[in-house]
């Protein structure tokens, strides 16, 4: 998801459209800005996860949910932000964007979605 970022923010910086880079337009830069704070709360909660087994903390199975739910929805957004932001040229095969996006669709399923674990870390929480 950090890659799918770092394509879509240098072709923002690449594009130019009516004389002027298309990340200079303040709509595309929300869009990004969302993408990367995103991309930050799933790696804190990896981090809180990957603490957890390290400390051997009774409430891992709940931080393992709540990563891996958190690390679908933000690759899966940014993969599709990408696209959006590549434009029509974002699902093609020249540009690597589209990949990630088949990668995000793919890693989303495997282990359980983001809704499946969701539901486990509230089963597990008492809800």
């Amino acid at each position: 998801m950090q890659q799918a970022l770092a394509l879509t923010v240098e072709h923002l910086k690449t594009r130019i459209q009516f004389g002027v880079p298309i990340g200079s337009f303040q709509a595309l830069k929300h869009r990004a800005a969302n993408v990367f704070i995103e991309i930050e709360l799933a790696k804190s909660a990896v981090m809180a996860a990957a603490r957890a087994v390290d400390a051997g903390e009774p409430d891992l199975a709940k931080l393992v949910s709540l990563a891996k739910a958190r690390c679908s929805d933000a690759y899966v957004l940014a993969a599709n932000e990408g696209v959006q932001m590549f434009g029509g040229v974002g699902m093609t095969d020249e540009y690597d964007i589209g990949f990630y996006m088949k990668r995000a669709r793919a890693a989303e399923l495997t282990f359980g979605d983001a809704a499946f674990h969701r539901a486990r870390w509230a089963a597990l929480s008492g809800y």
